[in-house]
């Protein structure tokens, strides 16, 4: 009786042994993340992005931008760079792009990574490049600004912003949207951080909020390393495992260093 307990007891500490290894984190990783979200959603956006590399040993923090302000956003962005345990790899969508080109200016951060987002130069605003027309390529569906404000039509919003995703979310969504203040629109870029640090773009080929032509302008003038993908603008809920591997790749050159 005693041997037939022992090895039950044996069998059973092995099992839990395996279950814990399962389980088990892997070894945190060198690097950063910071992801930064765009204008009309939250950070929310990037849970399955998230999910991905924190299985993955990264740390991963979030920025929720109030996206009233570029200043704002950009010293919302530094705080939470300032808490990240290693050197940064400072991602962005859509808006959150002209965010991370002003505050990646901050020495922590080693990379940049754009997914369809703005990338301004010296003196450029997010509304100049946004309003631009390009021939062929549908603008955003913007509302008239209302109070220093900027919403997306909320008809057009599925279809333009995330073409693709479940339409009980997208229309959750546009109702749901935090409006765009227009200091944010309009405050130019002084220190554009894509000059002097390496930068990586990945362009949804399907962006209608963002022309694809502009994506690419902005990424070719940048010097970055670019792919496409056949997504919409929000790829990140379309093609998470993409966009996680792009951010491991653009993190896998520092740890590298």
């Amino acid at each position: 009786m005693n041997y037939l307990l022992g090895s039950l007891f044996s069998l059973f500490t092995v099992t839990l042994a395996g279950v814990g290894a399962a389980h088990a984190q892997p070894p945190e990783k060198p690097v950063s993340i910071v992801l930064v979200h765009g204008a009309f959603v939250d950070g929310s956006g990037w849970q399955a992005t998230y999910e991905i590399l924190t299985g993955h040993g990264y740390e991963v923090l979030v920025v929720q931008n109030s996206t009233a302000s570029l200043t704002g956003d950009v010293d919302e962005t530094k705080r939470v760079i300032a808490r990240a345990r290693h050197p940064v790899i400072l991602v962005a969508h859509s808006y959150g792009g002209a965010v991370i080109t002003q505050a990646g200016n901050d020495p922590k951060v080693e990379r940049l990574v754009y997914f369809s987002a703005f990338a301004p130069d010296v003196g450029e605003t997010v509304f100049q490049l946004a309003t631009k027309p390009v021939p062929g390529e549908p603008g955003p569906p913007l509302l008239p600004p209302s109070d220093g404000q900027l919403l997306v039509d909320p008809a057009k919003f599925p279809d333009a912003f995330a073409l693709g995703v479940d339409p009980r979310l997208t229309h959750f969504m546009a109702i749901a949207q935090v409006p765009w203040g227009m200091p944010a629109v309009e405050t130019p870029i002084d220190t554009p951080a894509w000059r002097s640090k390496p930068s990586f773009f990945m362009i949804a080929s399907q962006d209608r909020m963002i022309p694809p032509t502009t994506l690419r302008m902005m990424a070719k003038r940048a010097g970055g390393t670019t792919v496409e993908i056949g997504g919409p603008h929000a790829m990140m809920l379309t093609h998470p495992a993409e966009v996680a591997a792009f951010i491991e790749r653009a993190a896998t050159s520092v740890a590298a260093k």
